[in-house]
């Protein structure tokens, strides 16, 4: 399973890396906003699993979000909305722009892991 973290934070990023770890999960790619995370993407298909910060400078994860489904090339790629926006309706839009799970900042490995379906 080949997973890319988006996140404009370092430290967040090394801290999901660290919990993917411990739940088996070692192939991983980074990107620090939408529009590098369209690059990572696509120079690293199969892509199964990607971890999406919603706030990011050059292009949020929503802009990233939209541009990927709309995009038949990644219809099988799973994105899980991994931010700290906690607010229903936020929820609700990404769901309805293609999201497979939605997850809030912070979390435990458990939650990540069922949120991944691991």
């Amino acid at each position: 399973m080949k997973l890319l973290l988006v996140d404009d934070s370092t430290v967040m990023r090394r801290m999901m890396k660290n919990q993917l770890g411990q739940l088996g999960v070692t192939d991983t790619v980074e990107a620090s906003n939408g529009q590098e995370a369209l690059e990572v993407l696509a120079s690293n298909m199969p892509v199964d699993i990607i971890l999406l910060d919603w706030n990011m400078p050059v292009m949020d994860g929503m802009t990233f979000l939209k541009t990927v489904r709309a995009d038949n090339t990644y219809k099988d790629v799973k994105i899980v909305m991994c931010t700290s926006e906690s607010e229903k309706s936020k929820v609700i839009v990404a769901m309805k722009e293609g999201v497979n799970n939605y997850i809030v900042k912070p979390f435990t490995p458990e939650a990540l892991q069922e949120k991944l379906g691991l």
